[in-house]
Parts: C-alpha cells; structure tokens; sequence
C-alpha cells in the first residue's frame, strides 16, 4: 500500500510533535515564502516528527490554489525528506479533490481533509466526499473529524477500509463517540489506522486521550514555544506524569484560558506567539483578526512562565 510509509513515519518511535506551521505574510498581505521556510525549517530543526502544511492554523480557509501549491511546494523543499509534509485540502468534493492533486505535484506526502464546506451532509454524503478525495490523487488521506463532518463508528469502518484513507483526525472531542469508532475500526476493520487528537491546545487534553489509545496528536503551541511543546510530548512518551500536569497546571490549562479570550484566537494568538519569538510571519488574514495588546503581553508572559516550568526546581516554585 502506498499509504505504509507515511503511517510508519508518524508511527516512527522518538519522534517529536507533529508541527502545524502558521503561514507567513508580508505587509502587503501577499504570501511571504522566505519567512515561511524559515519558520518551517525552524520548526524541522527544533525536532518535528513531520509538518503538516497550509491547515487550520495555516490559514487554509484564506489561502488561494496557487498559494496553496507554492507554500506546499516550499515545505516539501525546506523538509527535504528529513520529515514528512502533510498538506491540508478541503472545501468542496471538486476543489479539495483540485488541492489534492496540487499537493500530490508539490511533493508532499500525504493529506489531511478538512471538512467540506458550509453544508451539513449525511454519513452517506461525507463518505462519498472523503472517498472522492482519497481517488483524485495517490497520496494518503487521513480524515479531520469536527464542526459539519462527524462520524458514526459503521461510516469510520467504512473509511478505514477505502484505499488511500489511513487515519482520522479528531477535532470533536467526544471521547466516548471516539472510544466506539476504535472499537468498531479494531474488530470490523483491522489494519494500521491512525488517530490523532487535534482539538485546540490538544495537549490540554492529551492525557485523556492516551487513555483510550490515541498518541497522535497536533500541537500549535510547537509553533511558537517549542521547548515547551517539546518537553510535554517528552513527558507523555517517558509516562511521567509529574512533569506534564506541571505544564498543564502552569501554561497549558492558562493558554486555553486566553485562547478563549477572543474567536479565533486558535490562530491569531498563535501567530502572534511566532512574532513573538522574533520571526515576522504577519497578521491573520480576514475574517480573523488580531489579538488584543492585552492578551499579547499576556501571552509573552505564560511563554515565560512556561519556560520557568522546565526548570529543575520548577515544581518547588508553584
């Protein structure tokens, strides 16, 4: 199966968190591909298991075709093949089956599929959607659960046993609804289908989701706090707990906290997190909109309090 490889790569033991670059833009508004490589190699060399390229936090929703392929294109140069790139499609059947295609000349080597645009369709629907986007391109899928596209156990059977589709992506949070689709997947299904928690923030809630089987996960805060994200994934892989309910406790339950402060601050506050770290990657494009000075000053301090987390005698400062 041409999807092996990818699965494996992700599945690859001692790798880092799965990086979800921002997408860089200059003062004109236009795609800024040097700022952007920068991050993503920044992003490469700070340990990434792979970079999953022009997502949610990529702004997909606001990028046009042909900045799509020339962002993908650059990510697939920046990585060279150190880690995987996995590039984001979605909106309608033909246009996401369009973007796969694109991705698929652009090198990268795989898809996450977002869900469809604005309708609200039935399982048969989305089925159908998601097969045609696994058809249009030889790059394997793997499957973004939330908002309009969400999934009975019998329809995630049914993806995990269609050529190209290799996991699913959950953005829901339904535990138990997720707990059922493993089931279903393990017996009527079986086979190496991947799942991964992709809510906001997933580490705030990857604790949870290790307990029903799910170590795949994304992390934004890798954008923008590296070390941090680092040392939390480090702590899940090694079981120690102490470490990771310090930084839940400390940075990661406060970052939920002002990521709810303002609508899309899922992306905006990450970006502005980036340009915090010294690397211009520009405002969010609309509808979004930038986080207040406020919060940003707010966010500069958890990052630093993050960092003083890591220390040794961190525990002992609380």
């Amino acid at each position: 199966m041409p999807s092996a490889p990818l699965a494996a790569r992700l599945r690859a033991p001692g790798g880092g968190p799965l990086f979800f670059p921002v997408t860089a833009f200059g003062p004109d508004g236009a795609v800024d591909l040097d700022t952007y490589r920068a991050h993503v190699r920044a992003g490469v060399e700070a340990g990434a298991a792979a970079v999953f390229a022009c997502c949610g936090t990529g702004e997909f929703h606001a990028l046009t075709a042909e900045e799509f392929e020339r962002c993908v294109r650059a990510a697939v140069a920046e990585t060279a093949g150190r880690v995987p790139v996995v590039a984001g499609v979605g909106q309608g059947t033909a246009l996401a089956a369009d973007l796969a295609c694109r991705a698929h000349i652009a090198g990268a080597d795989g898809l996450l599929a977002m869900p469809p645009y604005l309708v609200v369709a039935g399982q048969e629907g989305l089925l159908r959607h998601y097969r045609d986007i696994a058809a249009a391109s030889p790059l394997p899928v793997i499957v973004y659960q939330r908002d309009n596209a969400v999934f009975t156990p019998g329809t995630v059977v049914e993806l995990a046993r269609t050529e190209g589709i290799i996991g699913l992506k959950d953005g829901l949070g339904d535990l138990d609804l997720m707990q059922r689709i493993i089931s279903a997947v393990r017996t009527d299904a079986p086979g190496d289908f991947l799942y991964f928690n992709g809510l906001p923030t997933a580490e705030s809630t990857q604790l949870a989701y290790r307990g029903i089987g799910v170590t795949l996960y994304s992390s934004a805060v890798f954008c923008f706090a590296p070390e941090i994200a680092l040392a939390f994934h480090r702590a899940l892989t090694d079981g120690d707990d102490a470490t990771a309910h310090r930084l839940l406790d400390g940075f990661f339950r406060p970052l939920v906290d002002l990521r709810a402060q303002g609508a899309g601050y899922a992306v905006s506050l990450v970006k502005a997190g980036v340009r915090l770290r010294g690397l211009d990657v520009g405002e969010v494009r609309p509808p979004l909109h930038e986080p207040t000075e406020d919060h940003v000053k707010r966010l500069a301090r958890l990052v630093e309090r993050g960092h003083a987390l890591l220390e040794p005698t961190a525990g002992d400062e609380r």
